[in-house]
């Protein structure tokens, strides 16, 4: 067969194969809106959000989460969300994966897809403040996002709203000697958009407060038993406590450096650092990029797997990272039992 007479054969070809992708698409599509609807009959739910396997791994080694026997789960956009039962409440769930844009879109896709009353967002977290340990467990009432910077030259001049500044010159070492061609960094507040304002008009906002009411109702697991060992051979030497109404940073970035960890400290007072909080509370609508937009009450439970760079050698997160997620479950099931009634 000649060349010319191949052509309009495989256009055709093509185009079949075009129309059949673009028909299983749409069935899968609209399987999909139908498994929703049947879901959400079945609401409201609280969403709980984690990030890498190591935290699913501790949620689901717990026991507690009971699967929805005709929908265990549906896939959307590459992510698993899953429906079921925690300590009586009925909840959806869905790991997120690392990072702020991860954690954006998976929770701005939970609330706008399913009958969602509240977020829970629970990991782990590198800890910022000496006054706590690996293995402690933070609940905060504000979050940060401290990852949105404007970079100047040496000479520049920092916009007067900017919250904070960083000059990179002054870890020089020896102190003072030369000039840092890495200039200075000014820390600037989130353009801040929530159903609660006016359309199209933003705030200005950096720290995001977490739901007082939320927030209550964590205050009563202080005290609660946390696990000290990894193993029988692995322990901390202190028992982990959890504490409530500290402040946490969140920025992509993995923060393992001494300096930058003390400059969070005494700049913003923050006590753990992490890649993703911000971007789930933001998106609720009391603030959390996703969260506090959309009008939910939400709360952060982090438990601490490393000294974020205050360690001699490598990072410990792979030594303690497990614990602090298990840490970080047990907390999140003594909360869930003591929400009130989830009601519509």
């Amino acid at each position: 067969m000649a060349a010319t007479q191949l052509k309009p054969c495989l256009v055709l070809l093509l185009t079949f194969s075009l129309l059949a992708f673009a028909s299983a698409i749409s069935r899968n599509r609209i399987k999909s809106l139908n498994q929703i609807k049947e879901v959400n009959r079945k609401g409201p739910y609280i969403g709980l959000i984690t990030v890498i396997a190591t935290e699913e791994d501790a949620f689901f080694a717990s026991g507690s989460f009971k699967p929805d026997p005709k929908f265990p789960f549906i896939d959307l956009s590459g992510r698993r969300f899953r429906f079921g039962v925690v300590r009586g409440r009925k909840v959806v769930y869905v790991r997120c994966g690392e990072g702020m844009t991860n954690a954006v879109a998976a929770t701005q896709q939970m609330v706008d897809l399913f009958d969602i009353k509240g977020i829970i967002h629970f990991g782990i977290a590198g800890n910022t403040n000496n006054s706590m340990s690996i293995g402690d467990v933070t609940i905060p009432n504000q979050i940060a996002h401290t990852g949105l910077w404007e970079w100047l030259n040496t000479n520049g001049t920092l916009d007067s709203a900017d919250v904070a500044q960083l000059e990179i010159g002054d870890y020089n070492v020896p102190k003072g000697n030369g000039t840092n061609l890495l200039g200075h960094i000014g820390y600037m507040e989130e353009e801040y958009y929530s159903v609660a304002g006016e359309p199209n008009v933003a705030e200005s906002l950096f720290w995001a407060n977490i739901s007082l009411q939320w927030l209550q109702l964590a205050s009563n697991l202080e005290g609660m038993k946390l696990e000290q060992c990894v193993n029988s051979s692995l322990c901390l030497t202190e028992k982990p406590k959890l504490v409530v109404g500290l402040r946490a940073s969140t920025s992509n970035i993995f923060l393992d450096n001494a300096a930058y960890r003390d400059f969070l400290f005494q700049k913003f007072g923050v006590s753990s650092a992490d890649m993703e909080s911000a971007g789930v509370a933001m998106n609720d609508g009391m603030w959390m990029q996703t969260s506090l937009s959309n009008g939910y009450p939400v709360i952060v439970i982090r438990g601490l797997s490393d000294l974020a760079g205050n360690q001699e050698g490598d990072n410990v997160v792979s030594k303690f990272g497990g614990l602090a997620a298990v840490n970080s479950v047990k907390a999140v099931l003594g909360f869930i039992r003591n929400l009130p009634p989830i009601t519509r």
